[in-house]
């Protein structure tokens, strides 16, 4: 009879094979989407990875539980975030100490960014970017107060909640919010618009 956890060590090595990430890594970059629920997890790597649905549960599963020794430097039955502080949740780093409270923001409209379609993510240090063909938008802490939402589009009207960027900059525009009600119908629109222009 097979061994079942030989089958499931094999599956996870497998997946890291396909990917070119580490299961560590793929969970950073589900983290990063804001999504909580299972089946939309899955869905997001099926989507975005090109993982079967097998793969994907299996990835999903393990996500905030001790994983196997893979052999990849990481310990057995650590915690994700325990046994590699870098490659885990970007916004473990991003929203720490007294910027810990902003992360619901950074969740919040990266959910509406979520129902737009397809994109990729990248963390950098200070914020996370959000690309199609070309970055459309950054989000990040900007203050102890406040996230600040980067957009790659040149061609918004001006509004008293935008502030528009020197010409070399990354994004065209910058918008910060402090409160979950700025996520809102006019912030919806101005990414959408970014995202639109980048695809």
């Amino acid at each position: 009879m097979a061994d079942p956890h030989a089958a499931l060590l094999t599956q996870l090595k497998n997946i890291q094979a396909k990917t070119g990430r580490t299961i560590a890594e793929l969970h950073a970059a589900v983290h990063a989407t804001g999504l909580v629920r299972h089946g939309e997890r899955r869905s997001w790597l099926m989507a975005h990875l090109k993982l079967g649905h097998g793969d994907a549960n299996t990835v999903v599963h393990f996500m905030d539980k001790p994983l196997p020794d893979l052999g990849d430097g990481a310990a057995a039955g650590a915690t994700p975030a325990a046994a590699a502080p870098a490659a885990g949740d970007p916004l473990d780093t991003l929203y720490t100490g007294s910027k810990a409270h902003l992360r619901p923001l950074h969740e919040a409209v990266m959910a509406v960014v979520q129902g737009f379609g397809d994109f990729e993510l990248a963390p950098k240090k200070s914020y996370v970017s959000l690309r199609r063909r070309k970055q459309f938008l950054t989000i990040g802490p900007a203050t102890r107060d406040a996230v600040e939402i980067g957009l790659a589009i040149k061609t918004l009207p001006p509004h008293p909640r935008l502030k528009a960027m020197p010409p070399d900059s990354m994004c065209a525009v910058t918008t910060r919010i402090g409160h979950a009600d700025e996520v809102d119908a006019a912030l919806g629109a101005w990414m959408r618009a970014a995202y639109d222009a980048a695809g």
